[in-house]
C-alpha cells in the first residue's frame, strides 16, 4: 500500500482530473485501514463473548451497531470531502418516526446507495438496520463476520442460503422482519439488483414470459429503475402487521458500478438528493394484488422523481469555503 500510495502521488499532476490517483487511493487505503481495525476488534469481541457463545446477547448485539455506525460515519465524510459530494435529503425530518417500527425499501442503483442509506438509518436516525442483501457480498470479509452476527439474510435468488433446508426467499425475508422493536429499521432492496440497462430489458421480458403483459408494459414505461419484486416486501408486510414503510429514492450514484466508473468521475463535483417517503400502514392495501400494485405505482412514482432531480454541478470553490467555514 505505501508503494502504491507513492506511484498515486508521482501519477497525480499528470493524470487529468485533479489528483485522481491520489483521491481513489486515499479512499481504497481508508477503507482497508478501517476494515482491518474492525476484524481485529470483531475478533476481541468474539473472545469477550466466551468464544462466540454469547455473541448474539443484546449487550454485543448494540456493541457491533455501534462499530458499523463509527465506520460509516468515518468513510462516509471522507468520501464526501474527496469525491467532492454534498448530500441533500428531502421528506420527513429524522425524528419523525419516534418509537415505531419501519420497513424501508429502496431503489437500489449501485454500492454507494446502500451505503449512504444505512449511514442515514444509522447516524440521522438513531435506527438498527436488520438488512436482505445479496450473498456474494460475503466475499468482504468485515461484512461477512459482522452481518452473520446482526439480524440480516444473505440471499440468493432461487436458492436457500443463509435459511434453514427448504426455505423459500420469502419465507426467510419474513422471518427477519418478525418482531421489530422500536428503533429497528428492516431495510430490502425491492429491485433486488443494481440498475443497469439490460436488467431492466430481462426484468420485463420475465415479466412477459410469466404472462403478466399489463405488469410488463407498465415496468418498459420506468426508464429510471428495476421493475419491483414484491415477494419480499409482501413477506415483511405480513410478518410485521403494525410497521410503516417508507420508500428511499436518490440520485446521482446510478451510473457508479464498478472501480472504473469511479475513476471516470472522479472528482464527482455534484450535489446528490435523498428523498424519503412515508406511508402510514392504515394506506396500504391489505390484498396481495391490491400489494403488488400498490408498489408498482410507488416505484412509478419513484422514476418519474428521479427524471425531475437529476444531479446538480457543484463550484470549484464549494470544498474551499465549506473547510474554511469550519476553520
Amino acid at each position: 500500500m505505501p508503494l502504491w500510495l507513492l506511484l498515486a502521488i508521482v501519477l497525480s499532476p499528470i493524470v487529468p482530473g485533479r489528483l485522481r490517483p491520489l483521491r481513489l487511493m486515499s479512499i481504497a487505503m481508508l477503507h482497508l485501514v478501517l476494515e482491518s481495525i474492525l476484524l481485529v476488534e470483531l475478533f476481541g469481541l468474539w473472545i469477550a463473548s466466551g468464544f462466540g457463545l454469547l455473541i448474539r446477547r443484546p449487550f454485543f448485539e448494540r456493541i457491533h451497531y455501534d462499530l458499523v455506525q463509527t465506520y460509516l460515519v468515518v468513510f462516509y465524510r471522507e468520501a464526501r470531502r474527496v469525491l467532492r459530494l454534498k448530500i441533500v435529503t428531502e421528506g420527513p425530518a429524522p425524528d419523525a418516526y419516534p418509537g415505531e417500527p419501519l420497513l424501508v425499501c429502496c431503489r437500489h442503483a449501485g454500492p454507494g446507495d446502500s451505503f449512504t442509506l444505512m449511514y442515514a438509518l444509522m447516524h440521522w436516525y438513531g435506527r438498527e438496520p436488520r438488512v436482505v442483501l445479496k450473498d456474494t457480498l460475503q466475499w468482504d470479509p468485515a461484512i461477512d463476520v459482522i452481518l452473520n452476527r446482526l439480524p440480516s439474510r444473505f440471499v440468493s435468488p432461487g436458492k436457500s442460503e443463509g435459511g434453514s433446508p427448504g426455505e423459500t426467499l420469502e419465507q426467510q425475508v419474513g422471518e427477519l422482519a418478525r418482531n421489530l422493536d422500536h428503533n429497528d429499521a428492516f431495510v430490502i432492496f425491492p429491485e433486488g439488483g443494481n440498475f443497469t440497462p439490460q436488467r431492466r430489458q430481462r426484468a420485463i421480458d420475465k415479466l412477459r414470459r410469466l404472462g403478466l403483459e399489463a405488469m410488463a408494459a407498465r415496468a418498459e414505461r420506468m426508464e429510471n429503475v428495476l421493475a419491483p419484486r414484491p415477494g419480499g416486501l409482501l413477506a415483511a408486510l405480513d410478518a410485521a402487521p403494525d410497521a410503516d414503510v417508507v420508500l428511499v429514492a436518490h440520485t446521482g450514484l446510478d451510473h457508479m458500478q464498478t472501480v472504473a466508473d469511479i475513476w471516470r468521475e472522479i472528482p464527482m463535483d455534484k450535489q446528490l438528493i435523498m428523498r424519503w417517503w412515508r406511508v402510514p400502514r392504515a394506506e396500504i392495501p391489505a390484498g396481495r394484488e391490491e400489494r403488488i400494485d400498490w408498489l408498482f405505482s410507488w416505484w412509478e412514482r419513484i422514476d418519474d422523481w428521479i427524471d425531475e432531480h437529476r444531479p446538480v454541478d457543484l463550484p470549484r470553490s464549494y470544498g474551499r469555503r465549506r473547510d474554511a467555514g469550519r476553520r
